[in-house]
């Protein structure tokens, strides 16, 4: 026997307790020996732990609240993790007892005996019955729940009953189950003092709006906490049945359009090029242009302008509920904006000096650039005037790429407004300029184009990779074009403000510059061959 087990075995024998399950959470004892002795070990293992960068101190458990029905019943735990770095985040993890030796091993938080019964605390979620109670528990909320657990559901959701459930697949930070292959309830286990964005965006375009191409809201799981503080814990939608995202639609798309350099034997340097931000119509893309990529690929790209601009006129288009009605720019949000981009862009100056070595060839020439040109890109970001801009700021979806987006039937349907994930609940919910998503789908496109040329090149593509880059760059100021003239007249029918065209443009290349330099962080720790990607698109911004 190896030492580890000699110390563990006692311990494991030790875990029996005569209190009732129903009352085992006010048992101190148990409280703290499921804390410290195994839920460490257990958490750390998790997909949806967002804390493994850094070293855990302690777990505490802050609340508790019963998930019941008819006598059934399960815990819903928020546990506080405190770090050694001083600070903390809040999960949620739901449990029951089971007495069932089939639950594998990497299921079982803790082996228990209560009142005689062995058995294992496990993830309440990997139970069928606690998955039908809470379907249940959501179908029959009333009106207006005033308990310690809301349970809420939307007027749309009827006539249903329980058939079944499954894990949805592999998610990062939430845990989503499918129901009768037709709903979706997502539960978030990073948990905030406050309603999820998620579930006040999908709730408010569904009911008050009726915004189609969004997953339809069917209901939701909040808490009370003592503090009287309403936190979401999960989120119930229709499920959109699908042909994947449209990052990998445009993947396949962008493979297509880059063979055909060969297939249709073109010259790469006689592609004609447009003016970057310059607002097209299909019909005012050159004819080279529409052969080369093929009419399908714009009139998609049209299709997601349309869905986007209606998306943004549905959340500027509120004007009772305060969190949804559209406002001004002043010195509030300047002062808040010129904070975050300064500690941001300073914190990622810091990481270009400190992986310089871990580049080469462009990437590194860019890089050099970044820095030569560091304080004009910081003054960028200093002169924010919003004393000219005219336009309005809107609740936007704030996380906005071509993975938040489900393609079905040649239409696309717009998930997970959540937010983005670096960002406090607070600053998630700050109104911003609706061209914030349209700079997020830029550079979204932007990385398409790019990751295509680098899956590749090593397969199937004839020209260099410097003439790949250049013909992508030419074909992204036309997708972007053809996206700009679109969004634009949609949101101008329906007298969404963007503000008056310099105006517009000043937003945009401010949010696209905003969002390269967040990627830039995230591609130098991760996948510094990538790093090349966000460094152009600076490069475009402070050179255009």
């Amino acid at each position: 026997m190896s030492p580890k087990k000699e110390i563990k075995t006692p311990v494991m024998q030790s875990f029996n307790f005569d209190d009732n399950w129903e009352d085992l959470l006010e048992n101190k004892e148990f409280v703290k020996v499921f804390l410290s002795d195994v839920l460490e070990d257990y958490i750390l293992k998790q997909r949806w732990y967002g804390g493994k960068a850094s070293k855990l101190k302690y777990i505490e458990l802050t609340e508790y609240f019963r998930i019941q029905q008819f006598g059934e019943v399960y815990y819903g735990l928020i546990l506080e993790v405190d770090f050694v770095e001083a600070f903390y985040q809040h999960y949620f993890l739901p449990i029951a007892f089971v007495t069932d030796e089939n639950f594998a091993d990497k299921d079982r938080i803790l082996p228990i005996s209560i009142q005689g019964k062995k058995g294992y605390i496990i993830d309440a979620i990997n139970l069928e019955s606690f998955r039908k109670l809470v379907f249940e528990r959501i179908l029959t909320a009333l009106p207006k729940d005033t308990t310690k657990v809301q349970y809420h559901k939307s007027l749309l959701f009827n006539n249903v009953s329980y058939e079944s459930s499954r894990f949805m697949g592999l998610e990062q930070s939430n845990t989503s189950l499918v129901f009768n292959e037709k709903y979706v309830l997502k539960f978030f286990r990073r948990l905030f003092a406050d309603k999820n964005p998620d579930y006040e965006m999908s709730r408010f375009l569904s009911e008050k709006k009726e915004f189609k191409n969004t997953p339809v809201y069917l209901g939701s799981i909040n808490i009370v906490d003592s503090d009287g503080v309403n936190i979401t814990i999960g989120l119930m939608q229709e499920m959109v049945p699908n042909e994947g995202d449209a990052w990998n639609y445009m993947l396949k798309e962008l493979d297509n359009v880059f063979c055909n350099l060969e297939h249709k034997n073109i010259n790469i340097h006689s592609l004609p090029n447009t003016e970057m931000f310059q607002r097209l119509k299909i019909s005012e893309i050159p004819h080279q242009i529409i052969d080369w990529a093929g009419l399908n690929l714009f009139e998609k790209v049209k299709t997601l302008a349309k869905r986007t601009a209606q998306m943004h006129i549905a959340l500027g288009s509120e004007f009772e509920e305060t969190a949804f009605t559209p406002t001004h720019f002043n010195d509030d949000y300047t002062v808040w904006l010129k904070n975050r981009m300064l500690y941001q862009f300073q914190n990622r100056l810091n990481t270009i000096e400190n992986n310089l070595h871990k580049l080469d060839g462009l990437a590194l020439e860019l890089a050099h650039e970044l820095l030569d040109k560091k304080n004009v890109i910081r003054k960028r970001f200093i002169t924010f005037d919003w004393t000219k801009l005219k336009g309005e700021r809107i609740r936007v979806h704030g996380d906005y790429h071509l993975g938040q987006v489900l393609v079905k039937n040649d239409d696309f349907y717009i998930l997970d407004f959540e937010g983005e994930p670096e960002s406090t609940i607070r600053d998630r919910k700050v109104k911003q300029p609706p061209l914030k998503d349209v700079a997020g789908l830029f550079r979204s496109f932007h990385y398409a184009i790019y990751a295509t040329v680098f899956n590749n090149i090593d397969a199937h593509y004839k020209a260099s990779q410097e003439d790949l880059f250049k013909a992508g760059e030419i074909l992204y100021c036309y997708i972007t074009g053809l996206f700009l003239g679109t969004y634009v007249t949609e949101t101008q029918n329906a007298n969404l403000n963007l503000g008056y065209n310099q105006e517009r443009i000043f937003i945009l290349k401010y949010c696209l510059l905003e969002k390269a330099v967040y990627e830039l962080g995230y591609e130098l720790n991760s996948r510094p061959q990538w790093a090349v990607i966000p460094l152009k698109g600076i490069h475009n911004i402070i050179n255009h």
